[in-house]
C-alpha cells in the first residue's frame, strides 16, 4: 500500500541522512555505545547539516519549515540502522516548541542561532526525585530577588535526558505555592544557563537503553537566573507543560513504529542468513508465520503513526488522540521486537546485535512521556469514562 505522507522533498531528506549515518554514526557508534553517550562534536555536525533549524524561523537561522516529517524521517533512519543521535532528540522535540511558543522576540535573538548550529544544546528538567509523573508535586522553587532583577533557583531534578551536554536547560520551578483550588498553580519555566554558579551535573545514570542518549542528575544551589530568562507568564508553566503533551507523545508513538518496523528487518536478514539443522530459519513455518504476524501488527503501527502525524502537522492532533497513537504504536513495538529477539535465538541476546540495543532502546517507551496507564486514563475520560 503507497504511503502518502511524504514527499520527494522528504525523501531527499531520508537519502542525505541515510548517507550521513553511514559515514559519520555507524563505524563509531560502538564507542559511543561503551562510553554511554555520544561526543558533544557530534551535535555541531548535526548542526552542520540543518537537523537543528528545520523548524526554526529563517530570521534565525533555520529553515522555517513548520512540519513534523522530517522528524519522521530521521525516526525511520536512525531505527533502520540500529542508532541513535544522543540526546539531540530533546533539543529538538521537547525544547524547541517551548522556545518558538514561549519566547520573546529578544529571547529568540538570544537563543535560536546558537540552538541550530549546536553551539548551545538544550535540555529540560521537570522530573524530580520521588514526584515522577505528579508535576505539580515539584519541589524546585524560584525565588525572586528583593531588587526584582533575577530569581534564586534551588532544587533537584533527575532523568534528564541530555543533560550532561546541556548549555541551557529549561527547568520547571515553583514561583508561588499551590492554592488549595488548584495545586498546578505556581509552577513557571526558565532558561537556565548550565555555566552558572551554583548549577552541578550529578550523576550520569546507568540506563537499560538509549545507552548513548547522556541522561543526568542536576542539582541547583542558589542559581542566579535572570528575569529575562523567565519564559512565558510566571505560575503557568504547568499549562505551557500541557500544552506540548501531544507532540511529545506523537514523537514517542512515530520512534516506537519506527523502531518495530526495523526490528521486521533486522529479524528477516538474520533468519535468511542463519542455518539450524542444514536449512536457513526461514524456511521453517513458524519463522514465516512470526514473521507475517509482526508485518501486519507494523503495517497496523504505521498508519496509526502516519494519520497521527498529518493531524500534527494540521493542528489538529488532540490530546486523546495523541495518547492512543501512543500507546498503540509502543504496544505494538513492544511484541513486534521481543518476537524478532526471538526469532534471533541466543545471539538476540548480545549487544552486538542491533536487535538486542533495540530491545532495551524500545522498552521506555511504554513510560516517558506518560505510561501506557495514563495513556488509557486519557482516551478512557475522552469517551465519557
Amino acid at each position: 500500500m503507497r504511503r502518502m505522507v511524504f514527499n520527494e522533498d522528504h525523501e531527499a531528506f531520508r537519502e542525505t541522512i541515510r548517507a550521513f549515518i553511514e559515514a559519520e554514526v555507524v563505524p563509531v557508534y560502538d564507542e559511543w555505545f561503551a562510553a554511554g553517550q555520544a561526543p558533544r562534536d557530534f551535535y555541531y555536525k548535526l548542526g552542520e547539516l540543518g537537523i537543528f533549524g528545520i523548524n526554526v524561523p529563517e530570521e534565525f537561522g533555520g529553515a522555517g519549515m513548520d512540519s513534523h516529517k522530517f522528524e519522521a524521517v530521521l525516526y525511520e533512519e536512525t531505527a533502520r540502522a540500529g542508532v541513535q543521535f544522543g540526546g539531540s532528540g530533546v533539543h529538538v522535540l521537547l525544547a524547541l516548541p517551548y522556545i518558538k511558543m514561549l519566547a520573546t522576540d529578544e529571547q529568540k535573538k538570544r537563543y535560536l542561532p546558537k540552538f541550530v548550529t549546536g553551539e548551545e544544546m538544550w535540555a529540560i528538567a521537570m522530573t524530580e526525585p520521588g514526584t515522577g509523573s505528579d508535576l505539580a508535586g515539584m519541589k524546585t522553587t524560584a525565588k525572586l530577588s528583593e531588587d526584582g532583577t533575577h530569581y534564586v533557583l534551588n532544587g533537584a531534578k533527575t532523568f534528564i535526558t541530555g543533560g550532561v551536554h546541556a548549555d541551557k536547560v529549561i527547568v520547571c520551578a515553583r514561583t508561588s505555592a499551590p492554592t488549595a483550588e488548584d495545586r498546578r498553580f505556581g509552577i513557571s519555566l526558565f532558561a537556565v544557563d548550565t555555566k552558572s554558579e551554583g548549577y552541578s551535573v550529578g550523576r550520569k545514570l546507568d540506563k537499560l537503553g538509549l545507552r548513548t542518549s547522556d541522561t543526568a542528575e542536576l542539582a541547583f544551589v542558589d542559581v542566579k537566573v535572570p528575569v529575562e530568562d523567565l519564559l512565558g507568564e510566571e505560575n503557568k508553566g504547568f499549562s505551557y507543560l500541557g500544552h506540548n503533551l501531544a507532540s511529545e507523545r506523537w514523537g514517542i508513538a512515530f520512534g516506537a513504529y519506527a523502531q518495530a518496523k526495523a526490528a521486521v528487518r533486522f529479524a528477516k536478514q538474520y533468519v535468511q542468513e542463519r542455518t539450524v539443522f542444514g536449512k536457513p530459519v526461514a524456511h521453517f513455518q513458524n519463522t514465516k508465520f512470526e514473521l507475517a504476524a509482526c508485518q501486519a501488527e507494523v503495517d497496523a503501527a504505521e498508519a496509526v503513526a502516519d494519520r497521527a502525524t498529518e493531524a500534527l502537522d494540521a493542528g489538529e492532533l488532540t490530546p486523546a488522540e495523541a495518547a492512543s497513537a501512543k500507546l498503540f504504536c509502543t504496544e505494538v513495538a513492544h511484541r513486534v521486537i521481543d518476537r524478532c529477539l526471538q526469532l534471533h535465538g541466543g545471539y538476540g541476546y548480545m549487544n552486538e546485535y542491533p536487535i538486542a540495543r533495540l530491545y532495551a532502546d524500545n522498552r521506555v517507551n511504554r513510560i516517558y512521556g506518560g505510561t501506557s496507564e495514563i495513556m488509557k486514563s486519557i482516551i478512557a475520560k475522552n469517551m465519557g469514562l
